[in-house]
């Protein structure tokens, strides 16, 4: 179940009130690619496909390389105009649901497989699915976490034994659902998830998530009813049934269906009944068709089957949410029950949390919290648009029609989202730690930033001023293809435990499939993902990959072959000053061969054309050196841990290729901790360094955390001998690899024992991954 936010009071902020000039209107989007288009499936075909991956689920589950006690379980299935599809399924070892273990298998028309996308990769393992915790003690642990978040008379619905695969490596826990109220009235139904070998709390989320006729915000206008002669429901059978009912103050149940004597529904004040079932009606009818029209998705499951809705819930219940157990949408009518939550966008976001449940399944904590938030919210604001109600014009604010904070002002600003007083504008590593309706905020900001570019501007009379991270503009890519990119992405490319890292990545590739690699809406999708402080801004024209330091002995043989990339089509050309003696590059493939003839240190620059002219360089120093006992080379055995568990000395389970974070390159690497209890992790090995010889450590390390408090809690220390050389802790944690270099000349002439050591509190995971350790002679 989701509900709607209900934030404190939060002030209007200070909009600019600069009109929109043509130089600012974004540009018309490109087409999107048909055969990128999702199809709408008959019930018939959606349950082929479903049942045709089910029958391969085995093969599949092999293709994948998936261990022999791991098991898929199909959830859903789509395909693509060009006949791709797209299989999504959910994981299980040794019979046990694997929480986090979700991925999406793509196939090619030709029915092979192209890609897959998974929250947890390649092996799920546990060391044994006996628990050591009962499962009573996980029950009274999560009711007491519900009481203490302020739940009213919490009660363990269900319990059952997991693989947690959601974070850190994978452990067997129990998961508890607690049910009961939230603080507010809404129906709780809390997932506690807690290590069934320790009794730690591994994880929680909460699965309720918040959120012609005359109606109050929408006017009048035209709605699906049924019936004939005198006796009317709020009946859409056009749109897979949906009923809309009145709770009349009840907080349970369907409540009574709307009926009517005329046809003609409420008369837009709250003191009429049927006036909240109207707006809740007609939201939920525009919601469909923009689904449908737009995405080609039947329904809020692709099923063609409707939900419901429920309106008139409580007493001055302030709020609204939607409940996957009842597939059902929930409206309270307000302060002094005269402002019912039954807008347009509120109406749509919760239908979008059904959407986001029966797609990537976002968990409602963290990261992924926010971007389910972020999901209802964006869908939201394009429905509102695609409506064109003169009642209720689109805009880029949430719940502007219900004013539920009491002085005018809306529920979220997109353009700007800390106008709310709580919400961030801009991703930064903490914010994982953020309440999910204030998490939301660069997801929303990205949207907004992509639809209309930064800022100042009047839209439908608002006027909006966004603001970017790096102070660089955005240019748009109008509202229509950042909607399709999202959906795309929401449906192809995220699963449950997708970070904004992962969402910048399923949003890109849904932008390169619809609009292609390198087109403008890719690269203004990107550059919009920079400004709220994911990833970098595309760098326009040629990249050259830097291939560092050269050695070469005099008389030697030499080759090196140039990496470059451009962002426009064509043939590169390549070309090099200040190579050494003897040594030239080939101008079609960028390969550098020769003999070197003579000593000495050069600073080479190669420079690299595509075919509209631009350019990119690299530099770099290509020494060439008399042979001898100081002769480059890499002492370390199994450097990139390929070999699996050999040659290093290691604390079990170190060096292992079956779960995210990916290896910096191949399948295997080090990981370190990443527990979230006390734990010390080791992987060393011993080397003799030749005397009088420099000598270099180069490692690739992706630390990755759950910490919130401050101070380094876990860290990470890398020792020669005993000499401490670098050192790391939960507040190094990076977005993905990095590079690191130590200079270990001094220990020239001695053995060597390389050590890492990573230590971890009880507290929250810290995961230390070290992959690609070089120790490199220098002559």
């Amino acid at each position: 179940m989701v509900a709607v936010v209900l934030p404190a009071h939060a002030s209007a902020g200070d909009a600019g009130s600069t009109a929109v000039t043509p130089a600012q209107a974004p540009a018309p989007p490109a087409q999107a690619r048909s055969g990128a288009l999702p199809l709408q499936l008959s019930p018939a075909e959606r349950a082929a496909l479903l049942a045709d991956a089910h029958a391969t689920r085995a093969a599949t589950a092999k293709a994948l390389g998936l261990g022999g006690k791991e098991a898929l379980l199909p959830r859903t299935v789509s395909k693509d105009a060009d006949g791709s599809v797209h299989s999504r399924y959910e994981r299980t070892f040794a019979g046990l649901p694997v929480l986090g273990g979700d991925l999406v298998v793509h196939t090619a028309p030709n029915g092979k497989v192209r890609g897959v996308t998974k929250s947890a990769t390649s092996t799920i393992t546990v060391a044994s699915t006996t628990a050591a915790r009962s499962a009573e003690s996980a029950e009274a642990a999560a009711v007491a976490r519900a009481g203490a978040e302020g739940a009213t008379a919490p009660t363990a619905e269900s319990v059952r034994k997991v693989v947690w695969a959601g974070s850190g490596k994978p452990v067997l826990a129990w998961e508890t659902v607690v049910g009961g109220l939230q603080h507010d009235g809404t129906p709780s139904e809390l997932h506690v998830i807690t290590d069934a070998t320790t009794g730690a709390r591994l994880f929680e989320y909460q699965a309720v998530m918040n959120g012609t006729g005359t109606g109050q915000y929408s006017g009048q206008v035209t709605i699906g009813t049924a019936g004939s002669g005198s006796s009317y429901t709020l009946n859409d059978a056009t749109r897979g049934g949906h009923k809309t009912y009145d709770l009349n103050g009840g907080g349970s149940g369907t409540g009574t269906l709307f009926t009517d004597a005329d046809n003609v529904w409420g008369n837009g004040l709250p003191t009429n009944r049927q006036t909240a079932g109207v707006d809740a009606h007609y939201g939920a009818q525009l919601t469909w068709d923009y689904y449908k029209n737009v995405h080609a998705r039947n329904g809020i499951r692709n099923d063609g089957v409707a939900a419901y809705s429920r309106v008139h819930y409580g007493s001055e219940y302030v709020n609204a949410f939607w409940d996957d157990s009842c597939f059902c949408m929930t409206y309270g009518d307000g302060d002094n029950n005269a402002k019912p939550l039954t807008s347009i966008d509120i109406a749509a976001h919760e239908m979008t949390h059904g959407v986001t449940s029966h797609t990537a399944g976002l968990r409602y904590s963290g990261e992924s919290g926010g971007l389910n938030e972020a999901t209802s919210d964006i869908f939201a604001t394009a429905v509102e648009f695609w409506a064109n109600n003169a009642s209720d014009a689109g805009d880029y604010l949430l719940g502007e029609k219900i004013d539920i904070n009491g002085d005018g002002t809306p529920l979220r600003y997109m353009d700007k989202p800390s106008k709310d007083g709580a919400s961030k504008d801009f991703w930064y590593s903490g914010i994982k730690d953020v309440d999910v309706h204030y998490s939301s905020g660069p997801a929303n900001h990205w949207f907004y930033l992509a639809s209309e570019g930064s800022g100042a501007k009047t839209i439908n009379g608002v006027s909006y001023n966004s603001p970017t991270s790096d102070g660089l503009p955005v240019t748009a890519i109008g509202r229509d293809a950042a909607a399709k990119i999202w959906y795309r992405a929401l449906t192809t490319y995220m699963t449950s435990t997708t970070t904004y890292a992962g969402a910048r990545t399923a949003t890109l590739q849904a932008a390169a499939d619809l609009y292609g690699i390198y087109s403008p809406t890719y690269n203004n999708a990107t550059n919009a993902w920079a400004a709220v402080n994911v990833g970098p801004r595309i760098v326009l024209g040629v990249t050259v990959t830097n291939p560092e330091s050269q050695y070469t002995a005099v008389n030697g043989a030499a080759s090196l072959q140039i990496q470059a990339t451009s962002t426009n089509p064509g043939t590169l050309t390549y070309s090099a000053t200040g190579l050494p003696a003897g040594l030239s590059i080939n101008a079609s493939t960028g390969k550098i061969t020769g003999t070197a003839t003579t000593l000495g240190t050069s600073n080479v620059t190669v420079t690299v054309k595509d075919s509209t002219n631009a350019t990119g360089t690299t530099t770099f120093t290509w020494k060439i050196y008399t042979p001898g006992p100081c002769d480059p080379r890499q002492l370390l055995g199994n450097p990139g841990f390929e070999s699996g568990r050999t040659v290093w000395t290691a604390s079990n389970g170190v060096i292992d290729n079956y779960y995210k974070p990916a290896a910096h390159t191949g399948t295997w690497r080090a990981w370190l901790n990443g527990r979230g209890y006390t734990s010390t992790d080791t992987l060393s090995q011993t080397v003799t360094l030749p005397a009088g010889c420099g000598a270099t450590l180069t490692y690739w390390q992706h630390v990755t955390t759950d910490e919130y408090a401050t101070g380094a809690r876990d860290k990470l220390t890398v020792q020669a001998n005993t000499t401490t050389v670098a050192a790391f802790s939960n507040l190094d944690a990076t977005e993905g690899y990095v590079k690191k270099t130590v200079d270990l000349s001094a220990f020239a002439g001695k053995s060597v024992t390389l050590k890492f050591t990573g230590t971890e509190d009880n507290w929250y995971r810290t995961s230390f991954v070290i992959d690609d350790v070089a120790l490199t002679v220098n002559p």
